[in-house]
């Protein structure tokens, strides 16, 4: 396996992770509840789960 002849500095290894950074999630507001949720996910809402802005599921009363 290849060694490195000569330690890379801090300011070195630093320059090259500049570009990984966290990205902060889109967000969508769903037209028919007015909600904010993640594209392209299903979302609860006053016990019934949307998707696309229609009722996919209703929660069950126990």
């Amino acid at each position: 396996m290849a060694h490195p002849k000569r330690k890379i500095s801090k300011t070195r290894r630093d320059k090259r992770r500049t570009h990984y950074k966290a990205v902060a999630p889109t967000v969508a507001i769903c037209q028919t509840t007015g909600e904010a949720h993640l594209y392209h996910r299903a979302h609860w809402h006053e016990g019934k789960l949307y998707y696309k802005g229609k009722v996919v599921m209703e929660k069950e009363a126990a």
